[in-house]
This record gives C-alpha cells, structure tokens and sequence, in this order.
C-alpha cells in the first residue's frame, strides 16, 4: 500500500509527502545482509531493506511533481543513516524552495516513531558538473573477470584509480515485477513510452560492485546521482567505473565508485558516486 499526500505550495516553498510500506526487495540477493539470520549476527533486527529501495521512495515526489525535468537533469545526494526493515512505514517529506537557481529540495524518511533513517538534497537544472565532467573517454569499457574468479575486497584490490569491468544491460520496459515490488504507481514507468525506473538505474551501480568483487555482506552507505538522460525500451546500457576511494570509519571499511551509466555507448544517463561498507565491523 502507498499513498501521496497532496503536494502543497505555500508561495516560495513546495512541500512534497509519500508513504508507503517497506519491502525487502533482496531477500534473495548474493548479498546476506538482506537475510535474516545474517543480519542479526551483524546487530541488526532483520534483513535490510536495500537503500536502492529506499532512494526509490524518495523519488516519488519528486518525479510526480517535476517528472522528466528531474528524471533527465535533476540529481539527488542520498545518505542513509539508520536501515529499513520490511513491513515498516516509510515516510517521505520534501521542501522545495521553488524560487532557487537551481531548485533544490530536501527529502528526508522516516519511520513512524520519527526515526529519519535517510536524507537527501534534490536539485533540477543544476549545471555546476559537481561530480566532474562526464567524459566517456575518461570512462573506457573494461573486461570483467570470470565471476568465479572475482577477487575479493581488500586495501590491496581496491586500489584508487583502477578501472572496474564493464557491465552491460538490455532494458525491457516496462518492468512490471520490479515496479509491483515498489508499490510504484506513477504512470511515467508504464505503457508504450515508459522509461528505466531510478530504482533500475542506481541498482545498476550495486551490480557493478557485486560483479567486480567477490563480497560478504555488505551496505549500501550512500549515492551522489546526476541524471543525465533516461533509458526507454530496447536500449543498451554499459555501466563502466572505477575505484575513487576506500577508507576505515568506526571499524567499517568503505569503497567509493565513480560510476557513469551510457545508453547505446554514445548517450550518458546517469553518473554517479557511490559509496558502500564492503565489510562491516561484527555486531
């Protein structure tokens, strides 16, 4: 169940609502943070609802109230701070101040109790290149290693700088299962001229990872996401990247991703650095 509280405009500010019920959309996923059992014995009450997921949600006003202008040139810098876990509400607020150069929006969710688990600060038409200048030749196309023979993530392996292995994805749109799986209503993802949900993109950034290292359990600490485009039906899509960064905080060890996501090998969608615990510190 989802619902979207009317979006109120109070002169210069826009204020945007959305709830919806949390789904544990990995339950099956290669990473066990999602499960159970695993998360538990890491401190947690249960499974982790993806962050993925919960960015999707966080989407939701922005796309019903500014639609292709935020899927084609709007950005969002999500972090989450504290999981989701299924069945929770999730509460979405945003404030848009309609009057700044560029429109910039703070979306925040919650938990019923008033818990915000994740923040974010959206813009539309943002023209700064904060994340650098998305040149696919500083992007090249890489082989990926045999998925058994992933190496595994370490200081030694994710070394700054180094190319990861391009992945490559036909889209089939609509993705009636995926949407159903986000209580997604929006009628931008349905129909003839549908086009690649956010969910589907940013996930694209979790596989690169997942496809370049052989990992544990693992948490999805953050994303800074520039849309560039959007991909519709029968497009190619190559996600190419490399390592910008890994560091130690509070016994966790972190990656960062540079990521650019290219449609038909000449067309940036979407770029992207993401941020990941590739071994969280034991519960």
């Amino acid at each position: 169940m989802n619902s979207s509280d009317a979006i109120e405009s109070t002169g210069k500010e826009i204020l945007l609502s959305y709830r919806v019920r949390a789904r544990n959309t990995s339950v099956d996923s290669e990473n066990k943070i999602h499960d159970d059992a695993v998360a538990a014995s890491y401190g947690f009450r249960g499974g982790l609802v993806p962050g993925i997921t919960i960015y999707a949600y966080m989407t939701v006003p922005l796309v019903e109230r500014f639609g292709l202008d935020w899927l084609e040139r709007g950005s969002m810098q999500v972090k989450f701070h504290q999981p989701f876990y299924d069945g929770e509400e999730v509460i979405i607020s945003g404030r848009a101040d309609a009057d700044s150069e560029p429109i910039k929006v703070s979306v925040t969710a919650e938990r019923s109790d008033g818990t915000v688990c994740a923040t974010a600060l959206a813009t539309i038409d943002d023209q700064s290149n904060w994340l650098g200048e998305p040149r696919l030749s500083d992007y090249p196309e890489a082989s990926l290693t045999e998925f058994e023979f992933r190496p595994e993530p370490s200081r030694e392996s994710l070394v700054p700088g180094t190319p990861l292995g391009t992945l490559t994805e036909k889209f089939d749109l609509p993705e009636a299962a995926l949407l159903e799986s986000l209580d997604e209503r929006l009628p931008i993802y349905y129909g003839s001229q549908a086009v690649a949900h956010p969910f589907a993109l940013l996930r694209l950034s979790n596989q690169t990872l997942m496809s370049n290292f052989k990992l544990g359990p693992w948490i999805h600490a953050a994303s800074d996401v520039i849309n560039q485009g959007v991909v519709r039906n029968g497009e190619e899509v190559s996600v190419r990247g490399r390592i910008r960064d890994r560091f130690e905080r509070k016994g966790h060890q972190f990656v960062v991703l540079d990521v650019l996501v290219v449609a038909n090998r000449d067309r940036v969608v979407q770029q992207v650095r993401h941020t990941a615990i590739y071994r969280p510190r034991a519960g």
